[in-house]
């Protein structure tokens, strides 16, 4: 397995310098990047199969699968820890065809989002599970952009700094979660 510690990377450099990101690889990212979780993703089906805009632009984002707490006071956030990706499943897909360049949550992913990270030259980024708190500490800015009623599960815009993550599946289809890909 190649790992190399603590790669710094900007959201916006993401789409030219996946191929440089290996499986195992420890980053620290940077940037803006979007919550959705299931709630959401239904939506933003809906949406796309009405032909209407989406509420952030697909092409080079990155979405983290989570349902940040409210934040308490003096605070950007709360806890904002991964959610399991593999609900996110279904979606992945259609959402990376359509230019969505990262994922990021726990867990493995089926073959179909795999097969969709490796044509679209994409990236599933994990974050640690049972660290929400620890992950809040690196979101500099949250603003609610779609869908409020939903809550904790509305998309949000993120700003974050350094938020520490592992490449689990590269541009070239090595996944961490299957030692005969690594």
């Amino acid at each position: 397995m190649v790992t190399i510690a603590n790669i710094h990377i900007h959201t916006s450099e993401l789409p030219e310098r996946v191929k440089e990101l290996h499986a195992g690889s420890s980053i620290l990212l940077s940037g803006v990047i979007y919550t959705a979780r299931d709630a959401a993703h239904k939506r933003l089906f809906a949406l796309l199969d009405d032909g209407k805009p989406l509420p952030f632009p697909l092409k080079g984002s990155t979405v983290y699968f989570a349902g940040p707490t409210p934040n308490p006071p003096g605070k950007v956030i709360g806890s904002c820890g991964p959610t399991t990706s593999g609900r996110m499943d279904p979606y992945t897909p259609r959402l990376m065809d359509l230019g969505l360049c990262c994922t990021i949550g726990k867990g493995e992913r089926n073959e179909q989002v795999k097969q969709a990270i490796v044509r679209n030259s994409g990236l599933y980024l994990c974050a640690i599970g049972g660290a929400g708190a620890l992950a809040a500490q690196c979101i500099t800015s949250c603003e609610v952009i779609a869908f409020e009623d939903l809550g904790c599960e509305s998309i949000k815009k993120l700003e974050i700094k350094e938020f520490p993550l592992i490449v689990a599946i590269d541009a070239e289809g090595r996944d961490i979660f299957r030692r005969d890909t690594i």
